[in-house]
């Protein structure tokens, strides 16, 4: 089954939609206490790498507290999780999207109908005007920023503002795949929460809640093993075809600085033209590659040349937001990639 094949045919569920939480109790343990003492900070940065439930710990928070306004309340002391009955009106209206206590921050479509490759300024305003608002909802608001990496400069600005004077029984949830990256004035109005990788058997659980497939799916078991504990990766590979993309891609990485052009054009060709499961897996095979690195440096590390790596990965997040929001060819796109790492890696 080839990893297009797999996209069109896969229906994953929004993470709003998430009954259950697999993985990170200790995280829902933290979030759970900090409300029920009625002292919880106004501002939280969930962390860790992309697909392994961030959103979800994000939106399950938010379906507590609007349910349960009250932190005080028996229904609170007593809660051993942040489950909402999926039948509560409040998480009803969260799956819909039609709660006027839930404000998310996201990426959208532009006024030619592609998706943006930022959070803009003038979405994340709205913040303004939601906690501003008393007559929509009574008590908490909860604004979910997903994800804080993609916000422009002028809008994580903007969002600074309201975070440095937050409003009275405000709760904002920003959700990051690389904490590190974010703005420091930011990260010092935070209370970090930084959640691990899931265990394969949770990467199987996760990605059969999400979507109709078997647990018992050999090939998604196959991509839970692979997957390093994130369900977006697991889904991702999916197939084979972007498992095999993967591995081709690792291989050129692990000639650095030296690259071979024949190999370039092939893995161009094997990325198709407008595949967005191949390309996510080329830049996710790129985004472990460049982590991995980031994170093994130490005090005698060439810290001149991870800094540079850092440079280059939002330098190739940004290329591949372009590549994918006009739908532009990926093979410039793979030279592009390779050449900014040889570069950064003599």
């Amino acid at each position: 089954m080839s990893a297009r094949k797999v996209e069109q045919e896969i229906a994953i569920r929004h993470p709003r939609e998430a009954a259950e939480l697999f993985g990170h109790r200790e995280a829902e343990a933290t979030l759970l206490d900090a409300y029920r003492s009625g002292r919880i900070p106004h501002a939280w940065l969930i962390g860790g790498a992309q697909g392994i439930g961030k959103a979800t710990l994000a939106y399950r928070m938010a379906r507590f507290v609007l349910a349960f306004r009250n932190p005080l309340a028996s229904q609170v002391q007593q809660a051993p999780t942040l489950r909402v009955d999926p039948n509560d009106p409040v998480a009803r209206q969260i799956t819909a999207g039609a709660h006027g206590g839930l404000l998310v921050l996201e990426r959208g479509l532009n006024d030619r109908g592609v998706m943006r490759t930022v959070i803009t300024v003038d979405e994340t305003r709205e913040t303004i005007s939601f906690f501003g608002s008393t007559a929509a909802v009574d008590g908490w608001r909860v604004c979910i920023v997903d994800t804080v990496d993609e916000l422009n400069p002028n809008a994580a600005n903007a969002l600074l503002k309201i975070l440095e004077e937050p409003p009275q029984q405000s709760l904002f949830l920003l959700v990051s795949h690389a904490p590190s990256r974010v703005l420091p004035t930011i990260l010092s109005r935070c209370r970090k929460l930084l959640l691990r990788p899931l265990d394969t058997a949770d990467v199987v659980r996760a990605a059969t809640a999400a979507t109709d497939i078997d647990a018992a799916d050999p090939a998604l078991i196959e991509a839970a093993t692979a997957s390093e504990g994130s369900v977006g990766r697991a889904l991702s590979l999916l197939g084979g075809d972007a498992l095999k993309l993967q591995q081709r891609t690792a291989a050129l990485l692990a000639t650095l600085p030296n690259v071979d052009p024949r190999e370039l054009h092939a893995l161009g060709d094997a990325l198709g033209t407008s595949d967005r499961v191949a390309l996510a897996a080329f830049i996710d095979g790129i985004d472990r590659w460049i982590s991995e690195r980031l994170r093994t440096g130490d005090a005698n590390a060439n810290l001149p040349r991870l800094a540079r790596l850092a440079e280059v990965w939002e330098k190739i997040v940004r290329a591949a937001r372009d590549t994918e929001a006009y739908n532009l060819e990926r093979k410039p796109l793979v030279f592009s990639v390779f050449s900014m790492l040889a570069d950064a890696t003599r």
